[in-house]
């Protein structure tokens, strides 16, 4: 078999020593040993120390990379344990629950005392309100109040809040002439003695001004807040007449107690105190001209926007008579001429028939 191993192109191994089968064989195991010393570890058999690091060899190559892609194993996930509430963490809640009801049910009364409130309010015969005209201190020297509730931005129309604030400050102007009126019939005094200007002056300014506000600036505060055709009615009749007395207070006559052009011409005497006084007078006539002017203005602008609403004399009537009935002084009144009619009836005694 050794035959295989010879090379028959080789040189003659016939001298060759070394080519004796024996020797060949002898040195096969000599480095096969060799090979063996090489690969030997001495530390194998003992115990691996901590922490040391392997030692490379035939028993321990060095680590080669895969070719292979690495591949992660899905991990089961473990669900977290239930959460457990406490007594120290379960009882804000349910003190907060309480409160919340309670809570509820304080709104609930509420709400059903605002809207009993709201149901009387609505069935009461008049708006129950705190009079605040005219503007009075509330602790005064001689215990007056407020004898109406005015507030035009919040009971009347947005589209009717400029008209019924022009015809508030024409009252104001009005009364405002009134006063000044008074001084200048006060200096007339001075100046000639005149003292029926001022006396008449001052019965226009205590009559006039409390009776104006009363008779047609109301009927028409309250003829645009509720759409009154009656109201209506009040105000063109009265402020008609307040027209046609300014027009005269702005003429002045003679003992008309008003210092109008007339009394105002009549002041101007050439003297100084005649010059600057006829002035005042002619400054006092124009305000009474202007306001008249005015009033002739607003009449006829409460005058167009009366009958664009579609309101009529019939309305009107029929308002009254509504308002009238719905009294309770006239109705007490009127029952009470009833029950005396009748009674006065039953009370007369009869007359016996005659036989014929």
């Amino acid at each position: 078999m050794s035959g295989f191993d010879d090379n028959p192109f080789g040189e003659p191994t016939v001298d060759n020593p070394f080519a004796d089968p024996s020797v060949t064989q002898v040195t096969k195991h000599a480095t096969n040993a060799t090979q063996g010393l090489e690969d030997y570890n001495p530390f194998a058999d003992q115990a691996p120390q901590r922490n040391a690091a392997p030692v490379r060899g035939a028993a321990n190559p060095p680590y080669q990379p895969s070719s292979q892609p690495a591949i992660m194993q899905p991990t089961q996930e473990v669900a977290p344990p239930a959460y457990a509430k406490t007594a120290q963490q379960t009882q804000p809640q349910q003190l907060s629950a309480a409160e919340f009801q309670r809570r509820q049910e304080e709104l609930e009364r509420k709400a059903a005392e605002l809207a009993r409130r709201e149901e009387e309010l609505r069935n009461a015969p008049y708006n129950v309100r705190r009079n605040n005209w005219p503007p009075l201190p509330e602790n005064n020297c001689c215990g007056l109040q407020p004898c109406f509730y005015q507030d035009i931005n919040v009971e009347i129309p947005v589209e009717f809040q400029p008209i019924v604030r022009n015809l508030y400050y024409l009252w104001m102007f009005h009364a405002a002439l009134m006063v000044i009126n008074v001084i200048g019939g006060l200096l007339l005094i001075l100046h000639n003695a005149d003292f029926s200007t001022f006396g008449v002056g001052v019965i226009y300014t205590l009559i006039f001004t409390p009776f104006s506000f009363i008779c047609w600036y109301r009927p028409i505060y309250k003829a645009f807040r509720s759409d009154s055709s009656f109201n209506f009615m009040v105000f063109f009749f009265i402020f008609f007449f307040q027209m046609v007395i300014t027009i005269f207070q702005a003429l002045g006559l003679p003992g008309a107690g008003t210092c109008g052009l007339a009394t105002a011409l009549k002041t101007f005497d050439g003297t100084p105190s005649g010059i600057v006084i006829g002035i005042f007078l002619l400054l006092v006539a124009a305000g009474f001209c202007c306001a008249a002017f005015i009033d002739f203005l607003l009449l006829a602008k409460v005058h167009r926007i009366y009958r664009s609403t579609g309101a009529s004399f019939a309305k009107a009537q029929q308002e009254f008579t509504s308002e009238i009935m719905r009294n309770q002084h006239v109705r007490d009144a009127a029952g009470n001429i009833v029950s005396s009619a009748v009674q006065s009836q039953f009370n007369q005694p009869r007359q016996p028939s005659s036989r014929y």
